[in-house]
């Protein structure tokens, strides 16, 4: 099955940020944090919490290309941030550009 290609309007690396930050939110929050004190190994929370960081930019970034292409809002732009900021939200998210295609 071929890859989809992506245009200015069709959010796919977009989503695929989403969902990468989602995942590795809930690595940081449900185990590399319960690593680190329960069990006293911070190292968990160093290297996921740095990936989660290095995500949640690309995230960023690839939200404000697509916001500018889209002619997003500056509003629901910074709802986004916001939601994709709460724990699960980057599903719900990826769930509304999907459904928004």
């Amino acid at each position: 099955m071929s890859e989809p290609t992506s245009t200015s309007n069709d959010p796919v690396w977009l989503r695929r940020s989403s969902t990468l930050e989602g995942i590795s939110a809930l690595l940081l929050f449900f185990v590399a944090m319960p690593l680190k004190y329960a069990f006293g190994m911070p190292e968990a929370v160093k290297v996921i919490g740095m990936a989660h960081g290095l995500l949640f930019v690309a995230f960023g970034l690839l939200l404000l290309n697509h916001a500018v292409a889209a002619r997003w809002l500056l509003l629901r732009m910074a709802i986004s941030v916001v939601v994709v900021s709460l724990p699960f939200g980057a599903f719900w998210f990826e769930r509304g550009l999907r459904r928004e295609r």
